[in-house]
């Protein structure tokens, strides 16, 4: 039997003292996915111990290439809190995290809430206020990213931070699916995608998202920010990278990493 509050406590721990540790399903080949979600709700309620607050969720696993990785046919999703949040263009500390990497994807912000089962894209729409363009830093409290999905599950969906456009955009009139994003490092163009990367629509990865928590009687509330999941792969940052995402008709959000605290 899989200790889910231990193993939950092992991932605060690690989270912590920045020691990443020996993957779950390593020790645990038995771990299920079940195990894995009730292992994050675990960690989730021993954060909100610590004095953190869920001000929204993420879902990762959007991407075909992602999910044969994995071999999986499905996202996964984590919670966020308040202690992960910046804004568009601050300066993020580095020397918290472990082994972060970038991704650039679509932050939902929700005026209704969507609770599953049955949500549709269509109750998505009805239940978005707007949307910004977004930087998630994901992170890995297992060493050497050597995950499964199990792993990444029950390490809340391996987020760690955000940063939010300032921006707001509403959803009528656009096409998702056709809506295209340049990633720019330091200046230097990386690479492009369009929203069609992530489950076809990004909006199909919310009622995606709202569907799957029901299984845990988890909601998606109004006020709520919703990470879409990422139209490229996850990129690797240095100390004093500088990254930007430019989305057409939304406009950009920038991040630079240090690992120093600003005064």
């Amino acid at each position: 039997m899989v200790l889910v509050s231990q193993l939950a406590n092992e991932l605060i721990e690690a989270e912590y003292s920045k020691s990443p540790i020996v993957p779950l399903t390593e020790r645990y080949p038995e771990l299920s996915l079940s195990d894995a979600y009730h292992i994050q709700l675990q960690y989730v309620e021993k954060k909100i111990e610590r004095g953190a607050r869920i001000v929204g969720k993420k879902i990762g696993a959007t991407s075909k290439a992602i999910q044969s990785m994995f071999g999986v046919q499905q996202p996964d999703y984590g919670h966020l809190f308040d202690t992960m949040m910046f804004m568009d263009g601050d300066k993020v500390p580095l020397q918290n995290l472990l082994q972060p990497k970038v991704e650039c994807e679509i932050a939902f912000v929700l005026k209704k809430d969507l609770i599953g089962p049955n949500v549709t894209p269509l109750d998505v729409i009805e239940a978005t206020d707007y949307i910004v363009p977004a930087i998630e830093i994901i992170d890995s409290r297992i060493e050497d990213w050597k995950i499964k999905f199990e792993d990444t599950v029950s390490d809340n969906g391996s987020s760690a931070l955000v940063v939010m456009g300032s921006r707001p955009t509403k959803l009528e009139g656009l096409d998702l699916t056709s809506l295209g994003m340049n990633v720019l490092k330091n200046g230097e163009y990386v690479e492009s995608a369009t929203g069609a990367a992530v489950l076809g629509n990004p909006i199909h990865a919310i009622a995606w998202l709202a569907n799957a928590l029901s299984t845990y009687d988890v909601k998606l509330l109004a006020g709520e920010i919703v990470l879409s999941g990422a139209f490229t792969a996850a990129l690797e940052i240095q100390d004093g990278d500088t990254f930007t995402a430019e989305f057409a008709h939304l406009g950009t959000v920038s991040a630079t990493f240090n690992n120093r605290r600003e005064s």
